[in-house]
This record gives C-alpha cells, sequence and structure tokens, in this order.
C-alpha cells in the first residue's frame, strides 16, 4: 500500500489502523531548535477525540501523544519525530456482521476490488480514526509557523442547510471553541447541535462545511505552475476522510462576477506598502501568497455510516439487506475542524522550508 506519505521536505508518513494496537506517524525533515508546545498539541488532540460530546461518536479514547524521537527537553532536534497513539476503545466486534458487505459510500468495495480482500475492521486505513496522528504532526506544525507569526484557525460555517454568513470578518473567531459544533455564530451553532442530535436519533446523518483562515503567511509562498499554493492545499484537504470539495477566496461564487468587480485593486500607502481593496483572491495570486489573508472552504458529505436498514451487495455478488452496528459520528463537521487546522499548517510548514532552502542556495 502506497500513498502514506505527504510533503517534500517536511515529510509525515502515518501507520496503522482503526481497530489495531496503535496509531503513529513519523515527521522527518522538521527543523531543529523549535520549541515545541505540548500544551498545544494536547488541546488539539483533545478537539479531535472521539467522546468528547453528545454529538460525537461515543468511542472513548484518550488519544495521548506519545514522542518517541526527535524531541529532547522540548525542542526538536532535526531527527525524524516519531509518535504514536494508542487505541484503547476497540471493538472488532462491531464489524462481524458486515464483514462480507460492501457498506454503501465506504471504501470496502474499492477495496476488495484493489487488494482483494475484505473484511477490514473498521475501514482500516480509510478510517478517520487516522486523521488523530495528523492532528498530531499538525500541531508540532503550528509550533514551527509561530516562529513565523502565522496562524491557522478553522470553525464550522456549515451543518445540514445551516450556514453562517461567508464574511469572515464578522464574527468573533475566538468564541468558536466556546461550543462543541466549534460555530462562531453562538445562536446558529445551538440550531447545528440540534439538527445534529436529531439526524443522530433518526439513525441518520449530516454533512457540512468547514472554513479555514490562515493570518500572517508572509508574501511568496507557493509555486506558480504544479505546486501552487491552493493545489498543494487542496491535495491535502481533499485526502481527508468524508471531503467532497474544496474552494479559496470567492471559490465558485467568484464565477458569476465580471473581471471588473472581481479584482483585487492594488493600492499603496504613503510608506509605499502594497495592500488590495478586496480579496477576492483568497490571498493567493498566480498559486503564490500575495500577504492577504488565505482562507478557503470544504465540504463534507454526510457520513456514510448510516443505522437505517439498508440494501447492498455482499461479497458473492448477492443482494442484500444489513442494517449498521458500532459507533460513529452523525456529522464529523465539528471533529473535523483541527484536522483541516493540522492539514494546512503541515503545507504551510513545508512550502516555507522549501522557500527559505531555496533562498539560501
Amino acid at each position: 500500500m502506497s500513498g502514506n506519505s505527504i510533503g517534500k521536505l517536511l515529510k509525515l508518513t502515518t501507520f496503522g489502523e482503526s481497530h489495531g494496537k496503535i496509531i503513529g506517524g513519523v515527521l522527518d525533515g522538521f527543523p531543529p531548535g523549535v520549541e515545541i508546545d505540548f500544551a498545544l498539541i494536547e488541546r488539539d488532540m483533545k478537539r479531535r477525540r472521539p467522546g468528547q460530546s453528545e454529538i460525537s461518536t461515543p468511542r472513548n479514547e484518550a488519544d495521548v501523544v506519545e514522542i518517541v524521537s526527535g524531541i529532547n527537553n522540548g525542542v526538536s532536534t532535526g531527527c525524524p519525530i516519531s509518535f504514536f497513539i494508542r487505541n484503547n476503545d476497540i471493538r472488532p466486534q462491531d464489524y462481524n456482521s458486515v464483514r462480507e458487505v460492501f457498506r454503501p459510500s465506504h471504501a470496502d468495495y474499492t477495496n476488495f476490488i484493489k487488494y482483494g480482500k475484505h473484511g477490514i475492521t473498521g475501514g482500516g486505513r480509510s478510517s478517520a480514526r487516522e486523521t488523530a496522528t495528523r492532528v498530531a504532526a499538525g500541531a508540532i506544525a503550528k509550533c514551527f509557523l509561530l516562529k513565523y507569526g502565522v496562524s491557522v484557525q478553522a470553525f464550522t460555517s456549515g451543518v445540514g442547510n445551516i450556514d453562517i454568513d461567508k464574511d469572515y470578518t464578522k464574527y468573533n473567531l475566538e468564541e468558536t471553541e466556546q461550543n462543541i459544533v466549534r460555530c462562531p455564530d453562538i445562536s446558529l451553532a445551538k440550531e447545528m447541535e440540534q439538527l445534529i442530535i436529531q439526524a443522530k436519533q433518526d439513525g441518520d446523518s449530516l454533512g457540512g462545511r468547514v472554513s479555514c483562515l490562515v493570518k500572517g503567511l508572509m508574501p511568496g509562498i507557493g509555486e506558480p505552475v504544479f505546486d501552487k499554493l491552493q493545489s498543494l492545499l487542496a491535495a491535502a484537504i481533499m485526502s481527508i476522510p468524508s471531503v467532497n470539495g474544496f474552494e479559496y477566496g470567492s471559490g465558485f461564487e467568484g464565477s458569476y462576477m465580471k473581471g471588473s468587480n472581481h479584482n483585487d485593486v492594488f493600492q499603496a500607502d504613503a510608506k509605499g506598502k502594497i495592500s488590495t481593496l478586496t480579496n477576492f483572491s483568497g490571498g493567493i495570486q498566480g498559486g503564490i501568497s500575495n500577504g492577504n489573508d488565505i482562507y478557503f472552504r470544504v465540504a463534507f458529505k454526510p457520513v456514510p455510516s448510516i443505522f437505517k436498514t439498508q440494501k447492498s451487495v455482499d461479497t458473492k455478488g448477492q443482494n442484500i439487506e444489513f442494517k449498521l452496528q458500532g459507533r460513529h459520528d452523525s456529522c464529523v463537521v465539528p471533529r473535523a475542524v483541527p484536522v483541516i487546522e493540522a492539514m494546512t499548517a503541515l503545507v504551510l510548514s513545508d512550502l516555507i522550508l522549501l522557500e527559505t532552502k531555496n533562498k539560501s542556495l
């Protein structure tokens, strides 16, 4: 199985399965001398961990990150940072009834075609459980970004048919963590919460949207052809389970506008500092950061693991009916917020390292 790594100079390789003994990763290429904020790592892991609220899966994992190498006395050494997370609340027996079933909209059928076998407990490598390793690595990458004054903050901007205003400047994003949905609009957060609870009671699921804001990124990050900043961000974000859409800046709405309205007009202040009047470009022009806020939105499909009787096909090609067992989120969006941040931090850190290397040559 290939495709378990991401990044060029800063490369993350993850390992482990949903109901195996451990999951973990190796973060190679992380520079020496960076102070690691263990409280930040713990905070982000708690934001993603299962069993954190009534709207998340009841699976109970502490998600403590155990670092094996690459950090000494709280400072990175320049050696590969390896870590693992124990899986304590595993229940492989929950999947006995579907070992021969191709669950709708899961990876069962495609894995069967590709690898010639089925019955991977909990989805194996395709499970969202793997994203815990990304959050751990992303939190370490955030420590690197702090050296450059770069911050990454994601938040829930939509659940089901409920959306907040797309203008993030209207909200105090510090309030994002004040509710279990992770939405900065407190009143709509309550509506989203009730919508998720109702879907859970109905044995159904919901999709939603996550927005992400990057502040402080210097201009000049990204390459103009295949390694465009938005291209690498899109690839990283689209690798997250259940993601089925990515747009940055004005996104699809920009396609309805005229160029005279959409162009981000440049202006210079009295000291010659250049800025733009608008930011429809989302902080990226020609694949390269321009110094403005970078912002993008991510769409998540409804979780395919639902508790209604469904029709499908088994590995023998027989039409069947089945009802899923186990523990699953009715909406992954609130727990996906730190995963979006993590993948963004990893991409930005890798590109900054590439930029500083190029300038030193």
